[in-house]
This record gives structure tokens, C-alpha cells and sequence, in this order.
């Protein structure tokens, strides 16, 4: 079992590596779809630190460290899914600008430590359910993250690397009128 303790301590790294920019970016940029995919890459963090120490701790301990990955990786993401629909639902309804470039740029990134994650993980998964559902895990979100991520520039173009350029969806007709003081 020690075997696997390495690429299970190269794919904490990496994911930590991703996982704090990431947040912290989403933040800065109002972007939810970074701040929840920092939130659901925590819940990966817990999942492979769990695995990690499952194989590094005594037998009797690492059993339950095992089901507590197995849980942060597959609860998380349906608690994450929660947050996420309540969020989205809130934005819909109280919308925030977005600094267009930056959730590319951290989603693409975050894609590739998700891919780097998997293939860390892909020859420990053969032998271990236990790494095998944090490997599906990562490659199904490395891959909807890059086809959502390359949709999204696609389809908005020009509007989402120039976000000044971006008009808020009211005619002129519709927008209050301004006072001479400038106020609304």
C-alpha cells in the first residue's frame, strides 16, 4: 500500500495548488462558478488528504479515513451541486458583474490540475475503488470543465474577454432618467 501513498501526495499538492487561486479568484472576479468550483475542489482536498493519511495511518484508522474520502467524494459534490443551484438562482435574481478573463483563464487551469490529478491517479485506481472513485471524479469534472469553459468563450465571444464592451441587456427607453445632479 505504500505505493500509493506518492501520486496520492502529488495530487494533494496539485490540488491545493488549484483549489486556493481559485477561490480566491472567484472572489475577485464575482465569479460563482469559480468560487463553487473552489468550494467543490475543497471537498476533493478532504477526499485525498482522508486517502492519503488512510495509507499512512494503522489499519483500523485508515478504514473509516477510507469511507470518509469515499463520502467528501461523493456527498460533497451533491452538497456542491445544492449550494451551487441556490447561488445561481440568487445571481439570476441579483446579477454581478463578472471580470470576464479571469474565470477562463483559473477554469482552464483549474481543468488541467484536474487532468494532472488524473493522471496521478490513474495507475493506483486499478487496484483501489477507494482511488478509483477520486479518479472518475476528477476526470469527469476535468472534462466538463473544459467543454462548459470552451462553450462559454465560444458562445459569448468578444463580450466575455472585453466585458466593458458587454451592454446590460435594457434599451435606452427603458433606464430611468438621470437627474442634472447625475443621480438615478
Amino acid at each position: 500500500m505504500a505505493h500509493y501513498r506518492k501520486p496520492l501526495a502529488a495530487a494533494v499538492a496539485l490540488n491545493t495548488a488549484i483549489f486556493i487561486p481559485e477561490a480566491i479568484a472567484g472572489f475577485k472576479a464575482g465569479s460563482l462558478s469559480l468560487i463553487m468550483d473552489g468550494v467543490h475542489n475543497f471537498s476533493d482536498e478532504l477526499a485525498l488528504v482522508f486517502l492519503y493519511l488512510a495509507f499512512v495511518l494503522p489499519q483500523g484508522l485508515s478504514r473509516n479515513l477510507v469511507r470518509s474520502a469515499n463520502l467528501f467524494s461523493s456527498v460533497g459534490l451533491i452538497a456542491v451541486s445544492g449550494l451551487l443551484i441556490w447561488q445561481a438562482v440568487d445571481r439570476l435574481l441579483h446579477p454581478v458583474p463578472v471580470l470576464g478573463l479571469v474565470p477562463i483563464v483559473m477554469g482552464l487551469a483549474a481543468a488541467g490540475a484536474n487532468w494532472g490529478i488524473v493522471c496521478l491517479l490513474r495507475r493506483p485506481s486499478r487496484d483501489n475503488a477507494a482511488i478509483r472513485l477520486a479518479y472518475l471524479h476528477n476526470i469527469g469534472v476535468a472534462f466538463w470543465f473544459v467543454v462548459s469553459t470552451l462553450r462559454a468563450v465560444i458562445g459569448a465571444g468578444e463580450e466575455l474577454i472585453w466585458p466593458e464592451k458587454i451592454a446590460c441587456g435594457h434599451s435606452d427607453e427603458e433606464r430611468p432618467a438621470t437627474s442634472s445632479a447625475g443621480i438615478e
